[in-house]
């Protein structure tokens, strides 16, 4: 069962995909949750959540405060479950679902500006992730002080960081690894 682990949403559950995708543990959530808490940029912040799923983490940023999560999420399926999730939960206000390849999305302008937040919970066995954050890096797609979150497989190593992103960490839980990297500038 996978749930929302704290805020306003704290508790509910939602639904995940039968097949196709691999939801954050709770236990990993919530540690990566707890040190974005008190890096202070989850709340009133714009979060990008890619490879969304079931939208588990980009849920979970809006239960926290987030003012707004823009849930990138290929499988045309996958996307509506995490539409439906939004509402059954609650956040459907603050929570838009793009049934789009991340490449893609990454390919036009930025819309309604800059993300202070990017969760990017690619399938571990998924090439393109390089040209995934180099994109990121373009003009606009980023606030200052932003921070990006990489989740993969421990045995995937440390993303090939763009100029631009500084990597600042990482967190092992089992086999799953978060990448920490932040651009220039003052947060939010």
């Amino acid at each position: 069962m996978t749930r929302i682990v704290a805020g306003s949403a704290g508790g509910r559950t939602l639904k995940v995909p039968p097949a196709g995708t691999r939801p954050t543990s709770e236990r990993v959530r919530e540690a990566l949750f707890s040190r974005l808490d008190h890096l202070g940029v989850v709340r009133g912040a714009r979060v990008l959540d890619l490879y969304a799923g079931s939208g588990a983490l980009g849920l979970e940023a809006a239960s926290r405060g987030a003012a707004e999560v823009v849930a990138v999420e290929a499988a045309k399926a996958a996307a509506a479950l995490c539409r439906a999730n939004a509402a059954q939960v609650g956040l459907a206000d603050r929570v838009r679902v793009v049934a789009t390849r991340a490449e893609r999305y990454l390919g036009g302008d930025p819309p309604g500006g800059p993300f202070d937040l990017v969760l990017a919970d690619p399938p571990y066995d998924l090439g393109g992730l390089d040209e995934v954050l180099a994109a990121l890096v373009l003009p606009g797609w980023l606030a200052p002080g932003a921070v990006v979150v990489v989740e993969r497989a421990g045995r995937s190593g440390e993303p090939v960081w763009p100029d631009g992103l500084t990597p600042d960490g990482e967190k092992t839980y089992g086999d799953t690894t978060l990448w920490f990297a932040t651009t220039a500038g003052d947060p939010r």
